[in-house]
């Protein structure tokens, strides 16, 4: 891949996280501030990029609209957008849906909690493997070379006292979970944040998770442990219209 692909992916990458001045990213990238501009200008003229009010630079409407060409070829999404409500008009809870694409577990749809709460993730961004219910519920169920492959660039940041940090402590995680069938994030992301989730598996084996996420002032684990069998079955049935 040329570099100048590679360092576009990059920026667009980085806005994703937040709006972002020329000098910003050019410090990050390591280039002058002209070649930075330049950039974003050939970004802009596609679409991909706009200029706010504030000069900072943020993603623009293209994207937006790749992204949602992108997602309407999963047929995971598809599959599971009115399962997904269904549940979250049962419990409450922030529901997020993640996909196996490739070599990358991606979230896919997400309603927000009830209540208002509104968690850190975006439909289209990737899942952190190895601090994420989603995460762990399907790399549970992967085989040996396929989980390397995923995990192939994790990084193992620690985000929490309770982040798991090495390959070993995952696998022992996974272990457990694939025994019990389910997976957790015990505030290992967030750490006022923990979540339950299950696999999403078709004939072609698994192709995603579900998972229901809770604010652990309102839902400690035990609490939420008690709605997997919903979940449990709210995946069954996405798997069903699967095939």
């Amino acid at each position: 891949m040329s570099q100048s692909v590679t360092r576009a992916a990059g920026i667009l990458t980085a806005l994703a996280d937040e709006p972002q001045s020329v000098a910003a990213l050019a410090e990050r990238f390591g280039i002058h501030r002209s070649t930075m501009f330049r950039e974003l200008q050939s970004l802009e003229q596609v679409g991909f990029v706009r200029r706010q009010g504030d000069g900072r630079y943020a993603p623009g409407m293209q994207l937006a609209v790749l992204g949602s060409a992108a997602l309407e070829h999963l047929d995971l999404r598809g599959a599971a957008f009115a399962h997904v409500r269904r549940l979250h008009r049962i419990v409450g809870n922030t529901v997020h849906v993640g996909a196996l694409v490739g070599d990358e577990i991606v979230y896919v749809d997400k309603v927000e909690d009830a209540a208002g709460v509104r968690m850190y993730s975006r439909v289209g961004s990737a899942v952190h493997p190895h601090c994420s219910g989603i995460g762990k519920a399907v790399l549970a169920g992967l085989p040996r070379d396929r989980r390397d492959a995923v995990l192939a660039g994790c990084d193992w940041r620690r985000y929490t006292a309770n982040t798991l940090v090495t390959r070993e402590a995952l696998d022992a995680e996974l272990a457990v979970t694939a025994r019990r069938g389910w997976a957790a994030d015990d505030a290992e992301f967030e750490d006022f944040v923990n979540c339950v989730a299950v696999p999403i598996v078709s004939s072609a084996g698994i192709v995603g998770a579900l998972s229901l996420t809770a604010l652990r002032a309102v839902q400690n684990l035990t609490q939420l442990e008690q709605r997997v069998p919903l979940l449990r079955e709210t995946a069954a049935e996405i798997s069903r219209d699967l095939g």
